[in-house]
């Protein structure tokens, strides 16, 4: 059976060209995932020059071929400023091989003082987080969110996403927030407070913002909100591992972490990479939601498998923890007309809104039990 530990065991031959040490002593291999016909694996290089990388894709395909008949796939990318910090302090120091981890960013954002976040009050926070866009990250947000307002806890949405705001339109909130001399008063829909920055701007105009302004902007919807009690606090992260997720990262680092993705193979290796961050930064995930799993006939009952099989799966694996659930594809069946209507939220008594309920029961439960 082909291990991360055998592959990492393996590339320990294979020596950074510029630096003439290891890649795996410089914590230069990343986002590792074995599957049952492939190896994937991204390589940082202090110079990513065509021949370069041409010998060690070959080397690195010699070596594990001796492990392996699986399709090897390698990404070769520079290394960014973090990861260039931290191998300069790897080589002053003498190390020679480094299985650890590597650290966190040091944070540019101060964690938020403990009364503002009403720590002592038991507040849960949970980060919906994602590798990429398009995978339902918002969808499976707000639905967790009203299950968990259905199971009757006190919840509060915040759409972190801040380039990429989407949770007023899929709640169907179509009013604003209420400024109280100095505190916003959040929107309150089917049971969840929520804040966006949606409601801040207008006429869907795109956000222009640098990283620092975002970091102000996410720091202000916890500091400027007025939230009440809250049992949980979720968060819709931008998909990736940009600004506004380091941010959540370093301000909230008690926050939990649910990671969404598709069946497909490519989703769920991205993923994985939010699922890194995720435990580099030690943020305890919660599990995995494999979101469009399925197209399932509404007459014969047939599944489809339109996104493939198994990445929901294979992510948990990767990441040593639970698949929560496997959302189908489909639309809920709701009508403009209904004084509670909302675009993207299932009814409690269909198939989709019942998956919610369960996945909300069984995070209650794991975050009542840890505390």
């Amino acid at each position: 059976m082909v291990t991360r530990e055998r592959v990492f065991e393996i590339l320990k031959k294979v020596k950074e060209p510029e630096l003439d040490q290891s890649l795996v002593s410089l914590n230069l291999v990343r986002d590792l995932m074995i599957r049952e016909q492939s190896i994937n694996l991204t390589v940082a290089l202090s110079k990513k020059e065509d021949a370069t990388v041409q010998r060690i894709e070959k080397e690195i395909k010699e070596l594990l071929s001796v492990l392996t008949e699986s399709q090897v796939h390698i990404r070769f990318r520079e290394m960014t400023d973090f990861e260039r910090k931290e191998v300069q302090s790897k080589l002053a120091g003498g190390a020679k091989e480094a299985p650890k981890q590597s650290q966190p960013p040091q944070p540019h954002t101060q964690p938020i003082p403990a009364e503002i976040l009403k720590e002592e009050s038991g507040v849960q926070f949970i980060a919906i987080a994602s590798g990429k866009g398009g995978v339902g990250k918002s969808t499976v947000t707000v639905n967790l969110a009203v299950a968990l307002a259905r199971k009757g806890k006190k919840v509060g949405i915040i759409d972190a996403d801040i380039y990429g705001f989407s949770i007023p339109d899929m709640m169907g909130i179509e009013n604003r927030p209420e400024v109280k001399g100095n505190t916003v008063i959040p929107v309150e829909r089917h049971g969840v407070k929520v804040i966006s920055m949606g409601f801040f701007v207008e006429d869907n105009a795109p956000v222009i913002w640098r990283g620092p302004m975002l970091g102000k902007m996410l720091k202000n919807f916890f500091t400027e909100v007025e939230w009440g009690d809250l049992d949980y606090m979720l968060l819709d992260l931008p998909p990736g591992t940009g600004d506004v997720a380091l941010d959540v990262h370093q301000m909230i680092p008690q926050s939990k972490e649910v990671i969404v993705t598709t069946p497909h193979a490519t989703a769920s290796f991205v993923a994985a990479r939010a699922g890194s961050m995720a435990i580099n930064t030690k943020h305890e995930i919660l599990g995995v939601v494999e979101n469009m799993s399925y197209y399932q006939c509404g007459s014969c009952g047939e599944k489809d498998y339109v996104f493939g099989k198994g990445g929901g799966a294979r992510l948990a694996e990767e990441l040593n923890t639970d698949l929560l659930a496997q959302i189908p594809l489909g639309v809920p069946e709701n009508h403009p007309q209904e004084p509670d209507f909302s675009p993207s939220i299932y009814k409690k008594d269909t198939g989709i809104g019942k998956t919610y309920l369960e996945v909300a029961e069984n995070i209650i439960q794991v975050t009542q039990k840890n505390g």
